[in-house]
């Protein structure tokens, strides 16, 4: 999940303004066959939709930015509902980690394109419904002739530098973001760059250090989470649509599923954002570089650059009977799914405290799951003054792949 937000009490924004902006005219509207108004019939029966309602949900165009674990429940029940044209942007394949929480796929399409799975289940969920998909990553060049079609954009991705850059793009084409993120227990929402309301930048001015906020591939996420918050967008996509309700524009939404708490906080708009105050933002830029990413690939390339050791190399060594002292900076709950026989742990936070216990006269191995953590904990010994330390290229998954399959891969 994202950081902190800043927030302050703000005057209500134009919600009556904003749901047209996203809804079309009834007039303009198709027709229902027979079999979709028995289909919708549960749409139409609420007396604030309708028929003129459900008519107004088979004329819109979404556009869905990621087909995994928001993008999941996203897609699925837009499809139910009706929405005549979803729009799915990804290039990823299904890993069997997806299946967690990504329900859009299933098992038989471990290592096929999510875009060809998520094709067969929504023309099963709903044959009605037209689905366009872009087999691409989201970038600056191609941002803007891809949403430029669509009335809402949702927002289903995992990393800064594209929710900056789906921020920028619907605040330049005047399309409401419906915004959300999760991690762990923890999750968010809120529609932004609507006429009156605030944008992504104005909750988040700038993004965070990179590696701050872990992924859900690096912190977890709770498997039902995504479909929570998945869920409470695609609501916000329909409230937007008909133009009923009060959309969460200038409210962020904070879920803690762990303690069952849902809370909202005011947003302010920002005169001075960049995107929807100044509009000094009148083009999209590199955001990769705005989120620092060249940086930590640099500082990746240093990681490298560290004394390393690989997995096969390692096992060379302890079947040698070489004098090894091997360190896991993992956690301790990790320590209890996998690890790699030998090994000792001390989780990272805790290393300071075990440097006066480490003898600087032997070898020193220190690894984690994938061995960007080691790398840390392997600067931190070198700033102490040892010399004889090495980082596992890889980590405790890449001994798994090289050396023993019988240690799990989490």
């Amino acid at each position: 999940m994202a950081h902190t937000p800043l927030t302050t009490p703000a005057t209500p924004p134009d919600v009556p303004h904003a749901a047209r902006h996203a809804a079309r005219r009834t007039s303009d509207s198709p027709d229902l066959s027979q079999d979709e108004i028995l289909r919708y019939s549960r749409h139409l029966i609420i007396p604030d939709v309708g028929l003129a309602g459900q008519k107004k949900i088979k004329a819109a165009r979404v556009l869905l930015i990621g087909a995994g674990g928001l993008g999941s429940p996203l897609a699925l029940y837009l499809a139910a509902a009706g929405v005549g044209h979803i729009g799915l942007v990804d290039f990823d394949v299904v890993d069997i980690t997806n299946l967690q929480r990504q329900v859009l796929h299933g098992t038989k399409d471990v290592g096929r394109p999510k875009l060809d799975s998520a094709r067969d289940r929504i023309a099963d969920v709903n044959p009605y419904v037209k689905l366009t998909t872009y087999e691409t990553v989201l970038t600056s060049e191609n941002a803007l002739e891809i949403i430029r079609d669509y009335d809402i954009v949702i927002d289903g991705t995992d990393n800064f530098p594209t929710r900056y850059l789906v921020n920028d793009a619907c605040v330049i084409l005047g399309k409401p973001n419906v915004y959300g993120s999760i991690f762990r227990f923890e999750g968010q929402a809120s529609v932004f760059a609507t006429e009156h309301g605030p944008c992504y930048r104005c909750l988040f001015p700038e993004p965070p250090p990179p590696g701050l906020v872990p992924s859900c591939a690096e912190g977890g996420v709770l498997g039902v989470l995504p479909g929570l918050i998945g869920t409470i967008q695609a609501t916000e996509a329909l409230k937007l649509i008909v133009g009923i309700g009060e959309p969460l524009i200038g409210r962020l939404l904070l879920v803690d599923a762990l303690h069952g708490r849902f809370r909202t906080v005011t947003l302010r708009k920002n005169p001075e954002c960049p995107a929807c105050g100044t509009r000094e933002i009148k083009k999209l830029i590199d955001y990769q570089e705005f989120c620092g990413v060249p940086q930590a690939t640099a500082d990746a390339k240093k990681d490298r650059e560290l004394p390393e050791i690989t997995p096969r190399e390692l096992a060379e060594r302890q079947k040698a009977g070489d004098d090894l002292d091997l360190i896991d900076v993992r956690e301790p709950h990790e320590w209890e799914i996998a690890r790699i026989p030998g090994a000792r742990l001390v989780p990272l936070a805790t290393l300071p405290e075990e440097l006066p216990r480490l003898d600087g006269t032997r070898d020193i191995v220190v690894h984690c799951r994938s061995g960007v953590r080691s790398a840390k904990a392997v600067r931190q010994l070198q700033a102490a003054g040892f010399k004889r330390v090495w980082n596992l290229v890889g980590g405790i998954l890449r001994w798994s792949d090289e050396v023993d399959p019988t240690v799990s891969k989490y």
